[in-house]
């Protein structure tokens, strides 16, 4: 249904970075339920795109930078480095889609509050359409302006605010890991 005319979709592992998920919410089970994500899309012949986020306080190539040791992106699979909290922002993550012929994107990552809501917002607005991965995002606890915000909060938020939610031509949802299985196998066996 994307406004873009593209058939394929594609599943985004965003900021799943040693410093980004330091002290994340159920940080464990999420990172797990993004590798089986990864490894469903795989096997469905959908493309894994990994982003990296870069800051004053995360340079590129050091320790904090880097994916998680539980993650794995193979040689293959395409990485989009970037310094704003939407993915699509001066970085070539348009163009990489483009190419692929991808209107629908998977969400998977962190932080939830951040760049996956920034992203998926960004992806909206350029015409996809967006399925959030529900159990497969986290954040942290964080104070703005003396008050506590906690992560499962703003996790629910995100989750309820893009459950069918449209725009002219586009959509956005939310299913599980399992549910996006059921999902992708139905595209793998479109595609074969």
């Amino acid at each position: 249904m994307s406004t873009l005319g593209r058939s394929k979709s594609a599943l985004l592992v965003i900021d799943v970075q040693n410093q980004v998920v330091d002290g994340a919410f159920n940080k464990e089970a999420v990172v797990a339920n993004i590798n089986s994500a990864v490894s469903n899309a795989r096997n469905a012949g959908v493309p894994v795109i990994w982003i990296q986020h870069s800051d004053d306080w995360m340079a590129i190539g050091s320790g904090d930078w880097q994916i998680v040791s539980e993650l794995e992106p193979l040689e293959a699979e395409i990485k989009v480095e970037k310094l704003y909290r939407n993915s699509f922002e001066a970085t070539t993550l348009e163009d990489v889609l483009a190419k692929l012929n991808v209107g629908h994107l998977y969400l998977t990552g962190a932080q939830t509050n951040n760049c996956v809501r920034h992203t998926g917002h960004g992806a909206l607005d350029r015409g996809y359409d967006v399925t959030l991965i529900e159990d497969a995002h986290t954040t942290t606890d964080y104070t703005f302006e003396g008050q506590s915000v906690s992560a499962e909060v703003l996790i629910d938020d995100l989750n309820a605010s893009f459950t069918e939610y449209e725009l002219p031509g586009r959509k956005a949802n939310v299913v599980t890991v399992a549910g996006a299985l059921s999902v992708l196998r139905k595209i793998n066996n479109l595609q074969t």
